[in-house]
Order: C-alpha cells, then sequence, then structure tokens
C-alpha cells in the first residue's frame, strides 16, 4: 500500500486577487494549471460548477456515463503525461467513478477528480443522492479530500494538482458539497505547494548507483526488464542507450510496450504469463535482472522461488513502497528512473555479448512460438501483424481487456512510447473505448485505433455518442468470438471445458449498430476477406468499425499457468480431453 499524505497547508502568499465562488474557483484553478478539457457528466450536486464552467472556454466532453468519462480522461492523460481531470455529480455520479479510479491508481495514471457532494448540513443523514466518495475512494486513489470550507479549495486544488502529477502519478479526488460551490473564497492562491512528509523525488544514493554500475559490469547474462514506470520518467532514450551501450536484451511489459521499438534487435517482447517464450526463457537463463519502474507484477513473477533463479535482482523505482513487495531485490535504487539512469551511464562501460546472444538466438529457435492450432478460419494473430504492417508508425493504438489484449500485445509491432494503451493492473473491460477517445483528443492529428472484444466492447458501448458527438476518427476492430474469450480458455485448460456463463447465445450486430451511430462498418467471416477489410478501416477518413468473426475455439499462446515458473509452458496438446493430444 502506498502512505497516504494527509492534507497540509501550503504557502498562502497572494497570486490572484479578487473574490469569486467555490465553482468559480475551481474553473480557475484548472485554468491556472493550464488546463483546457475536461472529461465529465453533470447532476444536481454539480450544477454551480456546470454554471460555472458555461462562461469559460475550457473544453467538455459530455461523455454517457461517468465510467466512461473517467476512462477518456485516463487514456489523455496517458498520451499527453499530465493529470486527466473529471467531473461528477454526488451518489451514483461518483460511484460510477469507482472502477476508473482503481484503473488509474493501478497504472499509476495522474487523475484530478471532482465530484459534488451533498450540502455540508446534509453530509451523514442519508440524503437524496448522498454517498461516502471520500471513504470509498480512499484505498483506489494517491490522495483524496472533502472539502468544509470554501477558503481551503486554493490549496487544496493546488495540491492535488501537484500530488497527482509528482513522484509516482496517480489519481486525486476532491469532494465538493454543492452549497461550497456557491460560497465566497476569500482565501488567495498559493504561490507553491509544499507538504511536509511528501517527497516525491527520494534523495538519491550514490553507492547504490556505483554498485548498480559495478554489477551490470561484470555480468555475463543480463535482461532489462523495463516497466511502465519509464515512460512516466520520460526515460525511453536513456533505456534505449543503456541497452545499446552494453548490449543488453529487453523485456518489456504490457505497460512499457513501445518503449523501444518492438522491432529493435534487443527487444525480446513480454514475459509473463502470455509473454514470448523467448522473453521468458531469457529471465530464466540471465545471471542478472535489471528491474527498471516495474512491479514484479504476479503475472510475470509467477513462482517467486523460479523466478530467474541464477540471476542478481536489480530493482529500480521511485517508490519505496514497490521494492520488496513481491520479492527480495539483492539491490535496490529508490529514485526517479531518468536521474538514475543519467548518472548510471556514466559508469557503464560499452561492450558486446556475443555469447549472450548466440545463446538467445539459439534459445529463440528451439522455441520458436507458434499461433494456436485450434481450429480453421480467421487468425487474429495474423490479422493484427498485418493491421501493423499497414498502420502508420505513429499509430496510437488502444486496447481492452482479454484474449485480443493479448494478442495485441504479442504481435501488433509498436514503434513509440505512450502509444500502446491498455488497462494493466486492473485488467478493466470497458476501458478501451473511451480511453480511445480520451487520446484521439489528446492527440487529434493521429491515427487512433482501437482493438476490442465483443464482450469488452458492450460494457461501455454507449460511448460510440461520444465518439460521434466529437466527430472522432477512431478505428475500431472487434475481435468477435461470441464468448468471454479468456475466462473460457481458462475453463478449458483447467476446469474441463465447463464453460459456465461465457458463451454469448446472441451477440447484437456490431456494424448494424455502428451504423445507429452513424459510424460505417464491415462484417467478415473468411481470411480471404481480410487484407481488402483492412485497408478499408485503415484508410477510411471519419470513423470505421470492423466486426472480425474468429473462432470461439482460438486460444492465447503461447502460456504459463498462474503462479508457474518461466520453463512452464503450456501447449494445445496439454489440454485435458483435446484432439490435438
Amino acid at each position: 500500500m502506498r502512505t497516504k499524505t494527509p492534507p497540509t497547508k501550503t504557502s498562502n502568499s497572494p497570486s490572484v486577487a479578487g473574490k469569486v465562488t467555490g465553482a468559480q474557483t475551481i474553473i480557475n484553478g484548472l485554468i491556472r494549471h493550464g488546463h483546457t478539457t475536461v472529461f465529465g457528466y453533470p447532476g444536481g450536486a454539480v450544477i454551480p460548477l456546470y454554471d460555472a464552467l458555461y462562461d469559460s472556454k475550457i473544453q467538455h466532453i459530455l461523455s454517457r456515463h461517468e465510467q466512461g468519462a473517467i476512462h477518456a480522461a485516463d487514456g489523455w492523460a496517458r498520451i499527453t503525461g499530465r493529470p486527466g481531470i473529471v467531473f461528477a455529480t454526488s451518489g451514483p455520479g461518483a460511484t460510477n467513478l469507482v472502477t476508473g479510479l482503481a484503473n488509474a491508481h493501478m497504472d499509476s495514471v495522474p487523475l484530478v477528480v471532482i465530484t459534488g457532494q451533498v450540502a455540508t448540513t446534509s453530509i451523514g443523514s442519508d440524503s437524496f443522492q448522498e454517498a461516502d466518495i471520500y471513504g470509498i475512494s480512499i484505498p483506489i486513489t494517491k490522495h483524496n479530500y472533502l472539502i468544509k470550507d470554501p477558503n481551503d479549495l486554493p490549496v487544496v486544488l493546488a495540491e492535488a494538482f501537484y500530488l497527482a502529477n509528482s513522484g509516482r502519478p496517480g489519481p486525486v479526488l476532491v469532494d465538493v458539497p454543492k452549497d461550497i460551490q456557491t460560497q465566497e473564497v476569500t482565501r488567495l492562491w498559493p504561490e507553491k505547494v509544499s507538504i511536509p512528509g511528501y517527497e516525491p523525488e527520494p534523495r538519491i544514493n550514490v553507492a547504490q548507483i556505483q554498485a548498480m554500475a559495478e554489477t551490470v559490469n561484470v555480468s555475463q547474462r543480463p535482461v532489462i526488464y523495463v516497466g511502465g514506470g519509464a515512460s512516466i520518467a520520460n526515460a525511453e532514450k536513456l533505456v534505449r542507450e543503456l541497452a545499446e551501450k552494453a548490449d543488453i536484451p529487453v523485456v518489456v511489459t504490457l505497460q512499457a510496450k513501445g518503449i523501444l521499438p518492438d522491432d529493435h534487435p534487443l527487444v525480446l517482447g513480454l514475459p509473463g504469463m502470455h509473454g514470448s517464450k523467448l522473453a521468458n526463457l531469457a529471465i530464466y537463463h540471465s545471471d542478472l535482472i535489471l528491474g527498471l519502474g516495474v512491479r514484479f507484477d504476479d503475472r510475470v513473477v509467477g513462482d517467486v522461488r523460479r523466478f530467474a533463479p541464477a540471476a542478481r535482482i536489480i530493482h529500480v523505482d521511485i517508490d519505496p513502497a514497490e521494492i520488496g513487495k513481491r520479492l527480495t531485490p539483492d539491490l535496490s535504487v529508490v529514485g526517479n528512473l531518468k536521474t538514475v539512469l543519467e548518472r548510471t551511464l556514466t559508469l557503464i562501460g560499452a561492450k558486446k555479448r556475443p555469447e549472450w546472444q548466440d545463446q538467445l538466438h539459439k534459445i529463440n529457435s528451439e522455441n520458436a512460438d507458434i499461433d494456436s492450432e485450434s481450429t480453421p478460419g480467421i487468425k487474429p494473430q495474423q490479422v493484427i501483424r498485418r493491421l501493423s504492417e499497414l498502420a502508420a508508425p505513429d499509430t496510437i493504438v488502444v486496447t481492452d481487456v482479454g484474449q485480443h489484449q493479448m494478442w495485441a500485445a504479442q504481435h501488433y509491432i509498436a514503434k513509440e512510447p505512450r502509444h500502446f494503451l491498455s488497462s494493466g493492473g486492473l485488467g478493466t473491460m470497458g476501458f478501451g473505448l473511451p480511453a480511445a477517445i480520451g487520446a484521439q483528443i489528446a492527440s487529434p492529428k493521429s491515427n487512433v485505433i482501437l482493438i476490442t472484444g465483443d464482450g469488452s466492447f458492450q460494457m461501455n458501448i454507449q460511448e460510440l455518442a461520444t465518439l460521434k458527438t466529437c466527430s472522432l476518427p477512431i478505428k475500431i476492430l472487434v475481435v468477435n468470438n461470441g464468448c468471454l474469450g479468456m475466462v473460457r480458455q481458462w475453463q478449458k485448460f483447467f476446469f474441463s471445458s465447463r464453460f459456465s456463463q461465457t458463451i454469448f447465445n446472441w451477440n447484437p450486430n456490431f456494424t448494424a449498430l455502428g451504423q445507429v451511430y452513424d459510424i460505417p462498418g464491415q462484417r467478415i467471416e473468411k481470411p480471404e476477406q481480410v487484407e481488402k477489410a483492412l485497408e478499408i478501416l485503415i484508410k477510411s477518413k471519419g470513423p470505421s468499425l470492423l466486426d472480425l468473426v474468429v473462432p470461439e475455439e482460438e486460444n492465447v499462446m503461447p502460456m504459463i499457468p498462474a503462479g508457474r515458473g518461466q520453463t512452464d509452458f503450456y501447449e494445445e496438446q496439454d489440454i485435458p480431453g483435446s484432439d490435438l493430444r
């Protein structure tokens, strides 16, 4: 758990004169911090806030559900690296944000979420649309506030922006009762924010840097294991410089995909449950794991006792709470990754490791990944590979969660950091469509492709209205297998093919549904239709949808069962009762 920093006072030196209402103060705070876009959904407890918004030049993106708003702000924040802003009303409006808060918290995404609350005189009386969002959100935010005095707003908002985007980023929630929004604020904005006890940039231990460099220099079979923290720290160029200077192969987590181009010769792919065999076996045979901005999460580590058994482990992270959470490193370095790498590179010697590279080439040739062989029909893996070839190098890809997510992670060649967005830690179905909306708004000139599944797509399908209202040219690829594919795969592998509630007996016609929202679409069921359909999807000037019908039986391979080691690959022939056995 991350340590919660209590609200504190900040400098109250004047910087803005005049008296305004609480609602106007919030709007002024957004402008003050350079924000021109808000995602939200109005309601009774935020009418004063929306009234203040009415006269501002801030762009408001009206979602069709509060969860859509917060996921869109999440996608916006992942592209820009700045806090996404969300407005929502009290009660159900606020509680509809919970999944989005947890999602952003798990993936370290900066958000500032403003919720309305019933009047201060009604709090605790179970009044209409009252919910204790302050208490509810404590475990799933970096910090949160309940405003009880309008004069606290300037300080709290300044702190909220500072906390959300400093150190390890995360969501910050500010709950503002309706009467506070209408009362006058006489306190001035603080010139700076200073929170005693909060150190967003921990002081770096020079001895640890030296020890890290020495360990890298003497290692024979090192592997860089890089996570989303590298993108957050804007350390992409330094990671690449380290890898190329010291000739170290790189494995990337889902959140770090694109940190180096996926087709870079040193990139081995994703590690973990559905990672490549090469990436997992490189970890297993390594003598040093250099973990940069990663959590050593359970989907990668598996059996802690068998993770990289011959390797020393170095863990670099800005959050000390992550050190030793799952496994105990031989050396830890707490600090901003960019600063750590800048100092480390001065101590790292240029080196070639031909024996290690030869060993990896041999491992790869003996353990090549192959597509699932379950059934004929359209192979989603091949479609995504072809999509990757047709798409522009700077295309932003957003996924939902499930089999299509893993196929995209395995087979789409990402070229740039912050251009492959996916819900990682929480694994949120329904994230994709609104996050793609946020990404397109953040980067209006970019091509944005949403790769989703028929299950995930229906979780927040109402956001097609937001997409159309905002005239966004997002391309939507629905991998339609008529089931909850990943859960079905586990039921097939580990529960004797007892498919309990994972098969959709009926799905809507997604192309017809797209047309209802004035989004043209195609539906294809045969492999020979793929090439033309992808060309139409990619070349369309506006939004477009492709319903890709794939076999229900197609599985995501390779696979390492949960809690197993890097060499425990589960094959199609291992499925109980499989025809391939």
